[in-house]
């Protein structure tokens, strides 16, 4: 893993290597940034006149310029190892702590770069604005180190002092300390307030707001300024001395921590215990000055950790036992001089556990080279978990591009660790070589193959290691690591593949679209066909979405054109196949064209060689499509064909319109040959294709209605040779069934009468409005006023009601509302409202266009004499023959409501039904009089008589 990550273009490896204070924003502390005065930056120039002559005014008003802050500080500060949050990165710079310190830069607009030390520990130096600088620290240490919480105790009365005007002191206390206060509520009772943050930003926020609570604490409150090298003695190993002191006198005492830079102490209590305290104090002081000395030594500023320990315990340990005070130099400072300050007999047992604390830790370096390192730490870490399990206090440490490992720990089990790697190394050597061979980039994805097949075969085959470098690289240098063996054959196989690759070519096949699924055939069984006959080929279909017909073929130049010759052969024989022809045939045929299973299209399909296509049920479309040699459609058609005049009168005539009037007469996306199809009972009308130079024009359908549309389209024909003239009318598209009448009356009426020929639109034409009329200029003028009168009595709204009894009411709102749509549609979009249920009205109301309305109405009335000639038949039938009665999904019961128009209800399913009764059959009485039907046997059957019985039965039961 890397030793050294830089989050900017800057590098911070000066910084690590020992960085003397003052080339660092002249030494910040941790707590904050240094900034020197103006004065300090450029000192004055000396006067002319006598030393310590004062009397000069200039030299006055200079001294009177403000000092002048510097806009850009800079900040450096330590995470240890046991306080980073994320500690497993296996590419340091990569993981989580790079991405959390970028996101800070960008929330803050400071400037952050972040090394990772020896000791695993993070260092962080934080450049920018003073504002910027210090809630990027507050971010840097809420996100990166691990968070330990305190409480501190102040009277109540002293929470506000705390917050500050607006919370200004509390964040100003948050950001300095790079921690979270949470101060409780005012109705909240609780006294404590809660500290959140790194071991160090919790000790300086406590001892700030304790200095808060003493200003405001109306008890004397004394502060003693004594250097701050002798407050490790008042405050005793593990703040013992300290804590014994504010015990004895009933006296606080704080005493700021070693991380901040004050050397003043405050005493809080009453009068007579901080005098006390202070007696006391001064006293340690005194004989501490007056019988300590001090010693300095060198020890290397990687060993200084070992000395300091966990949290700072060692040296604590070290008071304890020897009493003497060891000052170490801050961890961001350059300085290797730790001063040891005691009584001259206690130091030389202090200074001989300084050493053993910072010998207690070795480093130790082995050489070997970068390309060994992964297989020296083995798949997964093998090799080296095996050694870290056995020797869990030794640190190892890789270091990319760099032909060394660290080793660091205990020096008997580094010794140990040493020895293990280098036997590793000499075993590695031993049976392993590696080599690298420069192919150029363009072939590196085919060397790599399909889903890594080609380098994954050459890795297992060969028992060896290859690293292709990835495209960003911009480098040809292929590496092969493993047995020598292997290594040497990979390289030649390597190099013979990109030999071929060199000689091979590309072509390119031009193929429609249309026939690229055919050729990958379903889940691409076809292309793999091919594939596997010319395996040197690559061949490449476009994306479906690129709408291209290049299909492109790349290898070897022998096989490439077998390859392109055998998929033109290929394309030839689809296209061949291709042909395509569409038969109409009348809706009602098609079953009979399908046969019983499936049995006489599949016969024909068969038999012809061909794939025919019907429309599916629900689909209005006539037309069943014929695809295959065009040979073998013709014979396809034919029999369909024969099928359908065998079933029917079908009769085909021909009829002769110069070509010239076709486009006229098929009229507008067709409307004018469908208007005449329509009115012809649905025949089939044929044009010759555009340009065939044809006059010959099929009709096909029964005898009556191909001789009629013949007469329309001679007809039609005649008019348009003498006098054709067009008119086209707007009319919502509500109206247009009400204008065409039930069966068409009403528009046949105003044809009979004008002469003129009136087109209104198909469901999926995109003007719904238009309606054409087409036929002599005086004819279709006469039908335009006629239609304009009729579609502006129909824009006439009006409100009128008829009685309808409610006993009707649910046939006409049942099954939501299906007959009232009904109605609707039908009558030119009339709106019709019923009564609420439970209203007991007979009214109902009609709202629409005057002759929609009426017409409506009397088509309602019609309706409701229906119902009332309706009669209600009841019929016994075992419960558990109803299912069987039904048919699968209801389909044998909704055939016979439909077949006959009548209405059955069948009764709620009994599920307690016992033995059952003795069976009536089909509903008739025998003579020796069975009992009384259940309630759940009776099905109801409504409709007109002669609908519902035939012959004194129910007309179903006899259809069953």
């Amino acid at each position: 893993m890397s030793s050294v990550a830089v989050l900017t273009p800057e590098s911070f490896a000066e910084h690590r290597s020992g960085l003397k204070d003052e080339e660092i924003s002249g030494g910040v502390p941790e707590d904050e940034a240094y900034i020197p005065t103006y004065l300090e930056a450029f000192p004055p120039l000396p006067e002319k006149g006598a030393p310590g002559d004062r009397s000069g005014e200039p030299a006055g008003a200079w001294n009177r310029i403000r000092p002048i802050k510097a806009s850009v500080i800079t900040q450096v500060f330590h995470v240890p190892l046991e306080e980073r949050r994320y500690k497993d990165n296996s590419q340091f710079g990569e993981g989580e702590e790079a991405k959390v310190c970028l996101d800070i830069m960008q929330k803050t607009g400071a400037h952050i770069e972040l090394s990772l030390a020896k000791d695993q520990g993070l260092s962080i130096m934080v450049t920018g604005k003073l504002d910027s600088v210090m809630k990027a620290r507050k971010e840097i240490v809420a996100r990166l180190q691990t968070q330990a919480s305190a409480t501190v105790t102040i009277p109540k009365e002293h929470h506000r002092f705390v917050i500050g005007k607006n919370g200004e002191k509390m964040q100003e206390l948050e950001l300095k300390t790079a921690t979270k206060i949470a101060i409780p509520r005012p109705d909240d009772p609780s006294v404590n307030i809660r500290i959140t943050g790194t071991k160090e930003g919790i000790e300086k926020a406590r001892h700030e707001i304790l200095l808060i609570s003493a200003e405001q604490d109306k008890r004397a409150v004394e502060r003693l300024s004594l250097e701050k090298a002798f407050h490790p003695f008042i405050a005793g190993a593990h703040n013992r001395v300290v804590q014994e002191l504010s015990q004895e006198t009933g006296a606080r005492i704080s005493i700021p921590p070693p991380s901040l830079p004050k050397d003043e102490i405050v005493i809080t209590g009453e009068k007579e215990a901080v005098a006390m305290a202070i007696a006391r104090i001064r006293a340690i002081y005194d004989e501490k000055k007056r019988k300590t000395t001090t010693i300095s030594v060198e020890v290397k500023k990687s060993q200084h950790k070992y000395i300091i320990g966990p949290k700072g315990n060692t040296l604590h340990e070290i008071m304890e036992s020897t009493g003497v005070s060891v000052e170490m130099p801050p961890l961001d400072s350059g300085s290797e001089t730790i001063i040891l300050r005691g009584e001259p007999d206690k130091l030389g047992p202090a200074l001989t556990q300084v050493y053993a604390k910072a010998k207690s830790v070795t480093v130790v370096e082995v050489s070997a080279p970068a390309w060994l390192h992964r297989f020296i730490i083995g798949k997964k870490g093998q090799n080296i978990g095996r050694i870290t399990q056995q020797l869990p206090k030794v640190h190892i440490e890789f270091t990319d591009g760099e032909e060394r490992i660290s080793l660091e720990g205990p020096t008997e089990e580094v010794e140990q660790a040493q020895v293990q790697i280098q036997e590793i190394i000499k075993d590695l050597m031993s049976r392993m070589d590696y080599t690298e061979v420069n192919i150029d980039q363009r072939f590196h994805r085919h060397l790599i193959g399909k889903n890594g097949a080609n380098i994954n075969r050459i890795k297992e085959q060969y028992k060896v290691s290859v690293r292709i470098p990835q495209d960003a690289d911009r480098s040809g240098l292929v590496r092969i690591e493993g047995d020598p063996q292997g290594v040497q054959l990979a390289r030649r196989e390597l190099m013979e593949m990109a030999q071929r690759m060199e000689n091979e070519r590309t072509k390119d096949l031009i193929v429609e679209q249309k026939f690229h699924r055919t050729i990958i055939g379903q889940k691409g069984e076809k292309i793999k066909e091919v594939r596997d006959k010319f395996p040197e080929v690559i061949i490449n279909f476009p994306d479906p979405a690129q709408n291209s017909d290049i299909v492109q073929l790349r290898g070897p130049k022998n096989e490439v054109e077998k390859c392109g010759k055998f998929l033109q052969k290929m394309i030839a024989d689809l296209i061949e196949n291709s042909y395509s022809i569409s038969v109409p045939i009348f809706k009602q045929f098609h079953k009979n064209i399908i046969g019983k299973g499936g049995a006489n299209i599949k016969k024909i399909r068969e038999e012809t060689n061909t794939k025919i296509d019907l429309p599916t049920e629900n689909s209005d479309s006539e037309m069943i499509v014929i695809t295959g040699k065009k040979v073998n459609c013709e014979a396809a058609r034919d029999r369909i064909l024969t099928i359908q005049r065998d079933l029917a009168n079908i009769k085909e005539t021909e009829v002769t319109i110069p070509a010239k009037l076709h486009n006229s007469l098929i009229g507008s996306k067709g409307c004018l040959v469908r208007s005449v199809m329509e009115d012809c009972g649905g025949v089939h009308i044929h044009f010759p294709s555009e340009g065939s130079g044809s006059d010959r024009v099929t009709i096909r359908g029964p005898a009556g209605e191909v001789e009629k549309a013949r007469k329309q389209l001679l007809q039609l024909a005649e008019e348009k040779q003498v006098n054709n003239f067009t008119v086209e009318l707007q009319a919502k598209p509500e109206y247009h069934k009400f204008l065409i009448g039930r069966g068409g009356a009403n528009i046949r009426r105003v044809r009979d009468r004008t002469g003129a020929r009136i087109i209104f639109p198909s469901p999926d034409e995109p003007e719904q409005e238009l309606i054409t009329i087409v036929g002599r200029e005086e004819a279709v003028r006469l039908a335009q006023r006629e239609l304009e009168i009729l579609v502006k009595n129909l824009d006439d709204v009006v409100e009128d009601g008829m009685v309808v009894e409610p006993r009707h009411h649910r046939h006409f709102v049942c099954r939501r509302g299906q007959v009232l749509r009904e109605l609707a549609e039908e009558y030119g979009g009339v709106a019709i409202s019923f009564p609420r249920t439970g209203t007991h009205s007979d009214r109902i109301t009609l709202k629409g266009a005057k002759d929609c309305v009426e017409a409506a109405k009397r088509r309602i009335q019609e309706i409701i004499e229906d119902l009332e000639a309706q009669v209600t038949v009841e019929v016994a039938i075992l419960q558990r023959h109803h299912r069987a009665v039904m048919g699968p999904k209801g389909c044998r019961i909704q055939q016979i409501t439909r077949d006959h128009e009548v209405q059955i209800k069948f009764p709620e399913r009994e599920e307690s039904a016992g033995q059952e009764p003795h069976p009536q059959e089909n509903g008739d009485a025998s003579p020796e009089g069975e009992p009384v039907p259940r309630k759940c046997d009776i099905i109801a059957i409504s409709g007109e008589r002669r609908s519902v019985s035939w012959r004194g039965k129910p007309c179903w039961l006899w259809c069953l």
